[in-house]
C-alpha cells in the first residue's frame, strides 16, 4: 500500500474523520430521505436508514460473517455486527480510523466480534470463502482496478454469500446523452483531485464488472433521487461555527475537501453524479 493514491486516501481520512464524527456522526455516507428524496429527517437518522433500506432491498435476512471493505470509524460495521449478532471484520486504508474503530467497539461492547485492521481491499489477507456478506458503503470510488474488487470479494465470499455495495457513479453513456462531454470530464477531473479518487464507472459498468467475476443475480439500481439531499445538509453543518474552526485545523487536505462539498451537490444536481447501489451472489 505504498502508492501515491493509497498514501493521499490514507492521509486524507486520518486527517478528517475526527472533524466528520464531531461534527456528523459515526456513519461517513450519505443519507436516505425516501424513495425520491423528499422526506424530511435529521441527517443522522437519516444515513442510519440507509443503511436499513439497503438491507431491505437486497434482502439480506441474516449474515454470521460479514466484511466491511472501506469501514471507516465503523459505523456500518458495528451497526451490522449488532443487528445479525454477527462477527464482522472492517478493513481501512487509516490507521486513525482502524484504532477508532476498535475503540468503539470496545465502548459498544462487541470487541470481542468486531476486528478492524488496516488493509487493502483488492489484496486481502484472509483466505478464501470467509465471508457470507460482503459490505462497501461508498468506499469502490477510491478503489483504483474496480474489476480487481469483484474478483477478491467473490474469492472471499462463500457460496451463496451476497455483496452489497454503494458507490458513487458517473452517469450512463449509453443512453441519447452519450459520451461524457468535455465539461463533465473536467467536473469529474477536480473530484477526484479534491477526493483522491482515480475515477469512476457508471452503474451499468460495475454490473458488468460484477457479471464478468462470476457472480449471479447481478442487480444494480440507481438511488440517486433518495439520497441527493444529503449534500445540502452537510454544507449546512459546515457553515456552523465550530465546523468551520475545526476545518481550519483538520488540514489542508480536509478544507480542501470542504470546499468542494458545492462541486459535489452541482454534480447531482446536472445529472453528472450519480449514486450507485448494487447486489450480487456467489
Amino acid at each position: 500500500m505504498s502508492s501515491d493514491l493509497y498514501q493521499n486516501i490514507q492521509t486524507f481520512y486520518d486527517e478528517s474523520s475526527g472533524l466528520w464524527e464531531r461534527t456528523w456522526g459515526e456513519h461517513m455516507h450519505h443519507g436516505f430521505y425516501g424513495p425520491t428524496g423528499t422526506h424530511q429527517k435529521d441527517q443522522q437518522q437519516a444515513q442510519v436508514d440507509l443503511i436499513d433500506a439497503l438491507l431491505q432491498w437486497a434482502e439480506v435476512q441474516q449474515a454470521h460473517k460479514i466484511l466491511d471493505a472501506g469501514c471507516g470509524i465503523g459505523g456500518s460495521a458495528l451497526y451490522l455486527g449488532d443487528r445479525y449478532n454477527a462477527e464482522v471484520m472492517g478493513l481501512t486504508l487509516s490507521p486513525k480510523q482502524a484504532a477508532r474503530a476498535t475503540e468503539r467497539a470496545a465502548i459498544a461492547g462487541l470487541a470481542e466480534r468486531a476486528q478492524f485492521q488496516v488493509a487493502d481491499v483488492l489484496n486481502t489477507p484472509f483466505p478464501d470463502e470467509q465471508f457470507d456478506l460482503i459490505w462497501s458503503m461508498e468506499s469502490g470510488e477510491h478503489y483504483p482496478d474496480k474489476g480487481q474488487f469483484f474478483q477478491e470479494s467473490y474469492r472471499l465470499l462463500k457460496p451463496g454469500g451476497r455483496l452489497l455495495m454503494a458507490t458513487w457513479c458517473h452517469r450512463p453513456t449509453d443512453s441519447l446523452a452519450g459520451a461524457l462531454t468535455q465539461s463533465e470530464q473536467w467536473h469529474l477531473d477536480a473530484l477526484y483531485q479534491v477526493y483522491h479518487l482515480p475515477y469512476v464507472l457508471s452503474l451499468p459498468d460495475y454490473a458488468q464488472l460484477a457479471t464478468q467475476a462470476g457472480y449471479r443475480a447481478v442487480r444494480p439500481a440507481d438511488w440517486s433521487d433518495a439520497v441527493a439531499p444529503f449534500w445540502d445538509a452537510v454544507i449546512g453543518s459546515a457553515l456552523q461555527w465550530e465546523a468551520i474552526v475545526g476545518l481550519w485545523q483538520a488540514g489542508a487536505q480536509t478544507l480542501q475537501g470542504a470546499l468542494a462539498l458545492g462541486l459535489m451537490r452541482w454534480g447531482f444536481q446536472r445529472g453528472l453524479v450519480r449514486y450507485g447501489i448494487l447486489t450480487a451472489t456467489k
